[in-house]
C-alpha cells in the first residue's frame, strides 16, 4: 500500500482540530453552567479575578481559560495575564437571547456522546432509540440551541413569507405548534401575536412541564395552553395554521403525520414546515452543516424515527424533494419553499 505523505499529514492535521474541537466542546457546556462566559463578559479578567466573581477554583479556571484561548474563543493579553471576550464572542457565548447564542449546541454534542451505549445497540439490532431514552442535556440544549435561529427569523421573516399567516395571526387565529418541545417556537409566536390562541403538543411529557412553567414565567398561560399528544393524534381541527419545527423527519410516520396536519387544518389553512436545511443530493450535503445534521441525525433523529411506527426515518437532511412526496402524500395539493437560512428550510403547504 502506497501513502501520499502529503495527504496523510493533511488528513492528520484535519484529525488535530477535529479532536480538539471534541474535546472543547465539554468545556463550553462547564463555562456555561458556571456561568464563566457571562462573568468574563463583565470585563477583562485573570483567572484569579474571574475566581473571585464566579465563586470558582482559580487553578481550574486557569486551565479552562487556557483551553478557551487556544480554540480563540477568548482573548489571552499576555502582558497583563488577562483573559476578556470580545464583543462579537459575547454575543454568541454569554448573551442567552442573542440570535447567535451558540452553547446549548454544545449541550447537544455532549448529550451524544452519553447515547454511545444504546447507539452500539441500535445499530447492531436496527432497533430504535427513543427521544424520550435520551439523557435530559438533549431536550435543554435542542432548547437552547434552536430557540436563537427562531427568535431571528420566525416573527420577521418566516411568518411574513407565508400567504395571509400574519394578517390572520394579527386578527385572530388558531395555531397549533406541534412537537413544540420546551415551547421555544409556541411562545414566540405567543408574544408576537396577543390577539391569537396557541396550543403546544408533544408526546414526550417532560418537555411539556417544562413548557408549562416558561408559558407561566412569561405571563402567557391564559391563551397559551401544552398538552401531551402525538403528531397522529393531537385533538382539535378548524386550525388556521399548524406549525411543526424540525421534528417531521423525527417522526416515526410522518406520512400519517401530515394527514392528521390535513385534517386539523381549515379548508383555508396553512401547515408551516421549518426543517433543517439540506439539499437534495447526498453529494450536495457534504460540507460543515451537512457534517453537524448527519451526525446528529446518526445519534438523534434516525433512531428517534426508528423506534415509532412505520420508522419511515426521513434523517435531518431529509432535503426538498423527499419533504414534498410526504406532504402530498399526506393530502396536500400546494407546497412550496417559503423561506431558507444557512441552516433551515422554511415550507408552506395548503390543502
Amino acid at each position: 500500500m502506497a501513502i501520499d505523505e502529503a495527504k496523510l499529514n493533511a488528513f492528520m492535521g484535519q484529525f488535530v482540530n477535529d479532536f480538539g474541537a471534541v474535546m472543547h466542546a465539554a468545556t463550553v457546556v462547564v463555562g456555561d453552567q458556571l456561568g464563566l462566559y457571562k462573568a468574563l463578559a463583565d470585563g477583562p479578567a485573570t483567572a484569579g479575578e474571574l475566581a473571585r466573581r464566579t465563586h470558582t477554583d482559580p487553578r481550574y479556571l486557569r486551565e479552562w481559560l487556557s483551553a478557551q484561548a487556544a480554540s480563540a474563543y477568548v482573548s489571552y493579553a499576555p502582558e497583563s495575564d488577562t483573559f476578556s471576550l470580545s464583543e462579537e464572542q459575547s454575543f454568541a457565548l454569554a448573551q442567552e437571547g442573542s440570535p447567535a447564542f451558540i452553547p446549548g449546541a454544545f449541550q447537544i454534542a455532549v448529550a451524544q456522546f452519553k447515547a454511545i451505549p444504546k447507539m452500539l445497540q441500535a445499530m447492531r439490532t436496527g432497533l430504535g432509540v427513543g427521544w424520550h431514552e435520551h439523557d435530559a442535556a438533549l431536550f435543554h440544549g435542542t432548547e437552547r440551541f434552536f430557540r436563537p435561529g427562531y427568535a431571528a427569523n420566525l416573527v420577521s421573516a418566516w411568518i411574513p413569507a407565508l400567504e395571509g399567516v400574519s394578517a390572520a395571526l394579527s386578527r385572530g387565529a388558531r395555531v397549533a405548534d406541534v412537537g413544540c418541545g420546551h415551547g421555544a417556537s409556541t411562545i414566540l409566536m405567543a408574544q408576537a401575536f396577543p390577539a391569537s390562541s396557541f396550543t403546544g403538543f408533544d408526546y414526550h411529557e417532560p418537555s411539556i412541564r417544562h413548557a408549562r412553567d416558561t408559558a407561566l414565567k412569561a405571563g402567557l398561560d391564559g391563551r397559551l395552553r401544552f398538552e401531551v399528544a402525538s403528531a397522529k393524534d393531537y385533538p382539535g381541527n378548524n386550525y388556521d395554521l399548524v406549525a411543526v419545527f424540525d421534528c417531521l423527519h423525527d417522526m416515526g410516520d410522518p406520512v400519517g403525520a401530515s394527514k392528521h396536519v390535513r385534517n386539523s387544518l381549515k379548508s383555508s389553512g396553512t401547515w408551516m414546515i421549518v426543517e433543517p436545511f439540506a439539499n437534495d443530493k447526498l453529494e450536495d450535503n457534504l460540507n460543515p452543516v451537512g457534517r453537524a445534521f448527519f451526525s446528529a441525525s446518526t445519534f438523534i433523529c434516525t433512531p428517534a424515527s426508528r423506534a415509532q411506527e412505520v420508522g419511515l426515518c426521513l434523517g435531518a437532511q431529509a432535503g426538498e424533494a423527499r419533504l414534498r412526496d410526504v406532504v402530498t402524500q399526506g393530502g396536500f395539493n400546494h407546497f412550496r419553499r417559503a423561506a431558507q437560512t444557512p441552516f433551515n428550510l422554511v415550507f408552506e403547504a395548503r390543502p
